[in-house]
């Protein structure tokens, strides 16, 4: 590998770019969803398979059904021959005729919010044989979680409420029950890829969340309130996928996750982070001008903290490819920012979808082959015990040469989005990153340490 040093200078700041499009999942993209579901339940022999909803955890559900379920848990039953039943409670029954499968409506009132009607005469076990399950029949359960920890025994461990697992226990048999959730996450899971169609749904969320971090980034100054950046953050109506942050100084004082009227003081840490459904912006840094304003202790925190983890980065970018062992992905970013010296806790990348956090391939050792079509946040978190944060999260997405074309020739303008950002990279950033390698935003590298100036970022240049 060639040697590089990170340095601090005025850049042109990346364009904002969403598009403010939103692109609609085709019905033929919804069709593929279903046939992928169906060709794994085949393949692990289940003859029904039971998806789990609410408004936390509905990821699942709202892949095959084109919604989740606001308020209220919900079920989707899907049978091997491919029809399906919606189990729904009051305030989601009237949008079974909207889902984007044809599902036959049952009507649980035990899903609902508390005091409402509940006048439907039949108990859940009742509703659930209505809904197509039947005893004796193998059935795959999946919640929204997939469990990997080596100290349990994960063969029947389950996410759903108790409630609903009792149920499901007493009218198919516990014997006949499996955790499924693989079916969807996890190596070879049918939502770890995307095509052309969603890929393009998806950037129009990351691009959106990477504009209101610039927004911003542009807006935070000395006074002012945190209120203020976090309005920056939300835009549009649209669904976040993580709280959204805009912290200066402490975070989260006596449990409070959301911005307040404190303002911008000279050395606060500041926090910026808004997540869309389909990629997530994040920055960290010091609300300074320079090193010299800078809190006790804390001068050399772009030398120790901040340059470090941009060269990781980086070199995250330069390295990342279609085929790649996730393992090899955590090594790189082990051997350029070791874990013992940073303190990066979780894993240095994951993908990302109508969750923040879907699953990550990116672990110490994983043999899982990065895929085309898969999208990942750029997620390495340093903690260096005596320094603030540092963080410029953003999305890229993984394209061999047949889905590049099919981008290519389906989305031109977002096609020509990706290309520019790519130069933008190139040319003003110094990072060259893989054909197979799409920018699903601007901002992806763009990181200002010392964010009350607005011009300086850090860049990668290869030294003589």
């Amino acid at each position: 590998m060639k040697n590089y040093v990170v340095k601090l200078k005025p850049v042109p700041e990346p364009r904002k770019d969403c598009s403010l499009i939103p692109v609609a999942l085709t019905d033929e993209t919804l069709e593929e969803r279903r046939q992928k579901i169906l060709s794994r339940m085949r393949a692990e022999g289940l003859e029904r398979l039971v998806v789990y909803s609410d408004v936390e955890h509905g990821g699942n559900f709202e892949y095959l059904v084109g919604y989740y379920t606001r308020f209220e848990e919900g079920l989707l039953v899907i049978r091997a021959d491919g029809t399906m039943s919606l189990v729904l409670g009051n305030e989601n029954l009237n949008k079974a005729g909207k889902a984007r499968v044809q599902a036959a409506a049952v009507h649980v009132p035990v899903f609902s919010l508390p005091n409402q009607p509940c006048e439907t005469p039949k108990t859940l076990r009742e509703q659930l044989a209505a809904a197509g399950l039947e005893a004796g029949r193998r059935t795959g359960v999946a919640g929204w979680k997939l469990f990997t920890s080596p100290y349990e025994d994960v063969g029947q461990m389950y996410d759903l409420p108790a409630f609903i697992m009792d149920a499901l226990r007493d009218v198919v048999g516990a014997e006949y029950l499996t955790p499924a959730g693989g079916l969807f996450i996890g190596e070879n899971g049918a939502r770890v890829t995307n095509n052309a169609n969603e890929i393009a749904h998806y950037e129009f969320a990351a691009a959106l969340a990477s504009d209101c971090i610039l927004d911003a980034m542009d807006a935070l100054d000395e006074g002012v309130p945190e209120m203020v950046l976090g309005d920056k953050l939300n835009r549009y109506g649209q669904h976040n996928s993580v709280v959204t942050i805009a912290a200066s100084g402490p975070r989260f004082l006596k449990g409070n996750m959301y911005p307040t009227d404190n303002v911008v003081k000279v050395g606060d840490s500041i926090s910026l982070t808004v997540g869309y459904r389909g990629g997530l912006s994040s920055r960290a840094g010091f609300a300074v001008h320079n090193a010299s304003e800078m809190p006790d202790g804390q001068q050399d925190y772009l030398e120790r903290v901040a340059a470090p983890y941009f060269n990781a980065y980086a070199r995250w970018l330069e390295q990342l490819h279609v085929g790649m062992e996730g393992g090899a992905l955590y090594e790189l970013v082990e051997q350029v920012l070791p874990r013992e010296k940073y303190g990066w806790g979780l894993c240095p990348g994951h993908l990302t979808a109508e969750e923040e956090w879907l699953c990550s391939p990116v672990r110490k050792d994983s043999k899982e082959l990065l895929q085309s079509g898969m999208m990942l946040q750029i997620d390495i978190i340093p903690s260096v015990p005596g320094y603030g944060g540092t963080s410029a999260e953003s999305t890229v997405a993984l394209a061999d040469a047949a889905l590049r074309e099919e981008l290519h020739s389906q989305y031109p303008a977002m096609w020509e989005r990706m290309q520019e950002r790519r130069a933008y990279l190139k040319d003003v950033l110094g990072i060259e990153i893989p054909e197979d390698v799409l920018p699903m935003c601007s901002t992806v590298a763009y990181l200002r340490p010392y964010l009350l100036d607005h011009s300086g970022a850090l860049t990668w240049e290869p030294t003589v």
